[in-house]
């Protein structure tokens, strides 16, 4: 008996390391095709994007005398000179008004599910003139990717659109406007777009006074999540199958931006590492169940029997791995199940008998290999999963095993092998 159960340990050692290599392939296959994927894919649709708000740059000119002096013929004089300087402020706007529309638009590129997005973007500003004296509005507007593309782009100061007018350069447009004091300016700005994982909008560089403020976002998932370091809404409605979002502050100081993380699936190459990572504790269990009910049922399994369950074991997660990206998900999940089912119960129905196959084993397979494996669907579970288990086998093996004497079954003779007539039982 005690070397049945070192030859059991050693097959599920052996599966164990077979399985940690698999891990890796597919880790090592899911991190090149991102290397690969991502840069591409955010050519061709865009990456990460955060509109800041635009730069109001206040610039005035004022004369100034100075004095120096020159030696003319012996003598020192002094002469005056009047020198133009031009001065600029940083100032900002009396009221904001934002609103974005996002739409999720789910790729999937290999082992890996890209969260893209197209974002309609249209924003109002206005400019109170506060300054004591007359000179010249400068307003900046950022693209959030100078490399992005920007459909139906509008840049319109106080009624007039002067899009067709505005050269980009670095990224970025720029326009004067003559002002003088109480003069009020109206700016607004919107254009569609299109990015990859998260949006973002930036009230202003580092910690800013936003004065009237409005945002509003409405999206078409249900999923929302707020990126870091942003700030959470006022307002949240339920619209359709989406949100609308909506921050209002009167006044507020804040170095906070505002942001909608987009969401994403299940990452089937991630997945499929993650799966067989942890395979050796299904298979643990699954081997350990059945090591005990041979052992009450006085069934003869051989070492090299489990070897066999084992490597069936194993080809659940080697047809996953590399059907996954062929497949979707669920239907590479249910073919990878069935097969790995068929495999244990017809080779247990000619080792043990059809009603140990059927009944005993493929029970125990449903629960600890599909079972545990469905628990990764569903985030953050997966640690409970094998803490219910654990707790569950554990207290099943101790009701089953309460009156083994141990000394006698580790003593005990192999067990002649069933006859076909036991085996059909």
């Amino acid at each position: 008996m005690i070397k049945r159960i070192v030859g059991i340990i050693f097959v599920f050692v052996i599966t164990s390391i077979a399985w940690v290599i698999l891990g890796g392939i597919m880790s090592a296959r899911t991190s090149s095709q991102n290397s690969s994927l991502v840069g591409n894919v955010a050519e061709l649709w865009g990456g990460r994007q955060q509109q800041a708000a635009p730069v109001f740059t206040f610039h005035w000119d004022t004369w100034e005398i100075t004095e120096r002096t020159e030696t003319v013929a012996g003598k020192v004089k002094v002469v005056r000179d009047r020198e133009k300087v031009h001065h600029t402020k940083t100032v900002f706007p009396s009221s904001t008004t934002v609103a974005a529309n996002l739409h999720l638009d789910q790729r999937l590129k290999g082992l890996l599910w890209y969260a893209l997005y197209d974002v309609s973007f249209d924003g109002a500003w206005g400019y109170e003139h506060r300054e004591p004296i007359p000179g010249e509005l400068q307003i900046t507007f950022a693209f959030p990717d100078s490399q992005g593309l920007y459909d139906g782009f509008r840049f319109v100061v106080d009624g007039v659109d002067r899009a067709r007018d505005s050269q980009p350069e670095a990224g970025q447009v720029s326009t004067y406007v003559s002002v003088v004091p109480h003069q009020t300016v109206a700016f607004a700005a919107g254009y569609m777009s299109r990015g990859m994982d998260e949006w973002r909008y930036a009230p202003g560089a580092g910690i800013t006074n936003l004065e009237n403020f409005k945002l509003n976002l409405i999206t078409d998932f249900a999923e929302i999540d707020f990126p870091s370091y942003t700030m959470s809404p006022s307002q949240k409605v339920r619209q359709g199958q989406g949100w609308q979002l909506a921050w209002e502050f009167k006044r507020v100081v804040t170095g906070h931006g505002i942001g909608m993380v987009m969401p994403t699936r299940i990452q089937p190459g991630e997945m499929a590492s993650a799966l067989a990572f942890s395979a050796p504790i299904s298979l643990l269990f699954f081997f350990l169940l059945l090591f005990v009910l041979a052992t009450l049922k006085g069934i003869d399994i051989h070492p090299i029997n489990y070897f066999f369950l084992g490597g069936a074991f194993f080809a659940f997660h080697l047809f996953f791995g590399y059907s996954v990206d062929h497949l979707s998900l669920v239907p590479a999940f249910v073919v990878a199940s069935i097969i790995s089912i068929v495999l244990v119960t017809t080779y247990l129905r000619l080792v043990v008998s059809p009603r140990f196959a059927f009944v005993e084993a493929a029970l125990a397979q449903l629960l600890y290999l599909v079972g545990f494996s469905l628990a990764y669907f569903w985030d953050g579970y997966t640690g409970l999963t094998v803490t219910v288990l654990s707790i569950a086998t554990l207290f099943v093996l101790m009701q089953l095993t309460g009156r083994l004497n141990w000394s006698e079954v580790l003593t005990r003779k192999q067990a002649k092998p069933l006859s076909e007539v036991e085996r059909l039982r």
